[in-house]
């Protein structure tokens, strides 16, 4: 993949890279916002941009990749580049807006590294970028064949049902006068969610589908975000929870997500979640009892209370539904008699050979989860994550 030569360049100049790698993230979004504040405005999350975990995540996903390259000059990072792309495609990405990025990521990179950008690490450079961006703008298209092309669909609200006192669920189907099918979506996949802020800006965010596959309605749950000491409220969830109500309209794209139920009847499973990344788990959990599932099925989820616990009655249903499931339960409060007290910890929790898990929470929960089912004996290959937000697993944050 990597010409030989390059890869020489690159292996030499990766700490040197790798150690302005935040000062040129940091340079190239405010290059790029500066001759186009429109992607600012209507693309990229502006929360994400204040906190600077998107610089993170860009850093991080650039770095791990020129890595790969280097050390495993046949193969391709594929999982990543799969995340990255389902994200991408939720968005709307075009082709052409890679153009636009290496324009303006070159620009910080001599801007930052100065003459030690000579013109052979420049085009090693040049070559690492397009590798990765041409492996995005095809897995892009293929998933824009999948779906029909990059579109955004007007869906009507039909229910708003509050969950708990931060979070709520909305169902939605499409207009009336609207008569193109409702494409299916995989148990674990989200949906871009656009809106018209009171600025005018058109921001987009990423809601996992709450409810099984196969209906004609969409389901989403909804955390409000509250600001805090280095992080902006949360402007779409607030603003849908302050000002969407039934019989309002939102913009949605279609599923996206590699997060997906990948089973036999005789894989046993482990679905663990916290706080919000309930949300992927129910739908899992709802398909699971519709397709009877008859495998073992490990539930873990872990909140700061049963009141917090999103889709809690739905959660408990659906696993009560399958013949071989076991549900285990942490509250860092307030803790029933079937739930432990404290933070999630699988220490006592049987894990099946063979299992395959899927995670989603926040990071230091997966990351504890991901150890421990490790130790247990589950192979990497065989955990799968989500991430709400920009991906700082790979900057290691």
């Amino acid at each position: 993949m990597l010409t030989e030569q390059s890869a020489a360049t690159v292996r030499a100049t990766l700490p040197a890279v790798g150690a302005a790698i935040g000062e040129i993230t940091e340079r190239f979004y405010a290059g790029l916002f500066a001759a186009r504040p429109e992607l600012l405005r209507d693309l990229f999350n502006r929360g994400n941009q204040a906190a600077g975990t998107q610089r993170q995540a860009l850093a991080g996903s650039i770095a791990a990749f020129a890595v790969h390259l280097v050390d495993h000059p046949d193969t391709r990072p594929d999982a990543m580049l799969t995340r990255i792309a389902h994200k991408h495609a939720s968005l709307g990405i075009a082709p052409e807006q890679y153009a636009l990025v290496h324009e303006h990521l070159f620009a910080a990179i001599a801007d930052v590294l100065g003459e030690a950008v000579t013109p052979e690490v420049a085009a090693a450079w040049t070559e690492v970028y397009w590798l990765m961006a041409n492996a995005l703008i095809a897995i892009e298209r293929r998933l824009y064949e999948e779906n029909g092309g990059p579109e955004w669909r007007a869906w009507q609200v039909v229910e708003r049902v509050p969950e708990t006192e931060d979070v709520v669920t909305f169902r939605l189907r499409p207009l009336a006068d609207d008569p193109r099918p409702v494409r299916d979506f995989r148990a674990g996949q989200y949906v871009s969610v656009r809106v018209a802020l009171p600025d005018g800006a058109g921001q987009i965010r990423q809601y996992s589908l709450s409810a099984a596959p196969g209906s004609g309605l969409r389901q989403i749950s909804v955390k409000r975000v509250p600001a805090d000491r280095t992080t902006p409220a949360g402007e779409v969830s607030n603003h849908l929870h302050a000002h969407v109500r039934e019989g309002d309209v939102l913009q949605l794209s279609e599923p996206y997500g590699d997060l997906v139920l990948d089973h036999s009847d005789d894989t046993p499973l482990l679905l663990a979640s916290a706080g919000i990344g309930v949300t992927p788990m129910v739908a899992m959990l709802a398909r699971l009892a519709e397709t009877g599932h008859r495998a073992p099925v490990t539930v873990v989820h872990a909140d700061r209370s049963p009141a917090h616990h999103a889709l809690r009655t739905d959660h408990g249903a659906y696993a009560a539904k399958l013949p071989e499931a076991s549900v285990h339960l942490w509250y860092e409060r307030e803790a029933p008699q079937d739930a432990a007290t404290g933070l999630a910890d699988l220490t006592g929790v049987p894990v099946r050979p063979g299992t395959r898990a899927y995670l989603c929470g926040p990071l230091p929960f997966m990351r504890a989860v991901r150890g421990q089912l490790i130790e247990k004996g589950v192979a990497p290959a065989d955990i799968h994550y989500e991430v709400f937000g920009p991906d700082l697993w790979l900057a290691g944050a």
